[in-house]
């Protein structure tokens, strides 16, 4: 015993000056770049799919209320990571964690009363929990709120503040409600009327892929209302939307290639958008009479090219043109791009 005493001193004395150059350097370190963050453990094994050694690692601190562990356990059960589902169990380690002020776990257990998963549902209670997670300053909540006061519905309705927390939202670039926010522009509910400002922000919606939006801020392009009419970008943004499946968009995106505004006209194209949105139930006469004098052979090849879309017809495939041939016409791929 004395002798590993001994060692285990001997071993201090001779790295003090290497423990007192590392403390050192942590010194200037912390002076430059600031004191480190801890690392979690629990979190990290989340991070890379080990939920259940996340699970082992939060447990512990969660009996302590730590509430992100406990919103951590509480996600592992709502979502089955590495255990069986449990709804029940998962509401019971949010409302723990929205207890200890967890605005998350605020946020998530609102949706299982909103929806009566793993606890009995109860709209009111949801909204309470909606609104703990918005005062607390969780964006999506603050967007929630602002749909309740709309609605007028387990809130009390109120137009004003529901645009300003739709405005917070939408400036924090959450898509849904920057297209609300702009909607809410354009229509001067709860807040002056201004068609440019509502434009901005569909169109900042448009951008992060929100279909609705998408369709919308082509139809402001298309008329003008607002902007600058753009009658490329209006079928820039319904192309995004008919690629994305949305059949109003389809139909829109066939008429402007039959009628060739704002694109080079391609009959047998439109043929094909028209073919897809009907095939969602959607008819247009308008659009039959722009397509009245299609060739029947590019009648034949668009409706081809639906029953197969968004794969290439086998028939197509066989006879692949040269590769210096033009690309047929697709709708552009839209990457959502920042303010």
């Amino acid at each position: 015993m004395s002798r590993l005493l001994a060692t285990a001193a001997a071993l201090l004395l001779l790295t003090a000056p290497a423990f007192a150059q590392a403390s050192e350097a942590e010194d200037i370190s912390s002076s430059i770049f600031g004191p480190r963050i801890p690392t979690d453990d629990a979190y990290g094994a989340f991070q890379r799919g080990y939920y259940l050694t996340a699970l082992a690692a939060a447990l512990p601190r969660a009996e302590k209320q730590d509430a992100a562990a406990q919103t951590l356990i509480a996600e592992i059960y709502a979502k089955g990571l590495g255990v069986a589902e449990n709804p029940a169990r998962a509401a019971g380690w949010y409302q723990l964690a929205s207890n200890n002020g967890d605005k998350l776990a605020s946020f998530e257990l609102a949706l299982l009363y909103e929806n009566g998963d793993g606890v009995p549902e109860n709209r009111e209670r949801a909204a309470a929990l909606f609104v703990k997670a918005a005062d607390a300053g969780y964006v999506p909540a603050k967007y929630n709120v602002a749909l309740l006061m709309v609605e007028g519905r387990y809130a009390k309705p109120d137009l004003l503040k529901a645009a300003a927390l739709m405005k917070e939202a939408a400036d924090a670039e959450l898509p849904e409600a920057q297209y609300d926010y702009g909607t809410m522009l354009v229509q001067g509910a709860g807040i002056a009327p201004d068609s440019k400002q509502g434009a901005h922000y569909i169109g900042l919606a448009a951008e992060q892929g929100l279909i609705s939006a998408q369709i919308d801020y082509a139809t402001i392009l298309y008329l003008g209302d607002g902007v600058p009419k753009d009658l490329e970008g209006a079928v820039k943004w319904y192309a995004a939307a008919a690629g994305a499946g949305n059949a109003v968009a389809q139909n829109r995106y066939a008429k402007l290639l039959a009628a060739g505004e704002g694109v080079t006209a391609n009959l047998q194209d439109a043929a094909m958008w028209r073919a897809l949105a009907r095939r969602q139930g959607l008819n247009d006469t308008s659009l039959d009479r722009l397509l009245g004098k299609i060739d029947k052979d590019d009648l034949a090849k668009g409706e081809e090219r639906a029953r197969f879309w968004p794969s290439t017809p086998p028939t197509q495939t066989a006879a692949a043109a040269p590769l210096d041939a033009p690309v047929p016409a697709t709708p552009p791929v839209v990457e959502p791009q920042k303010p």
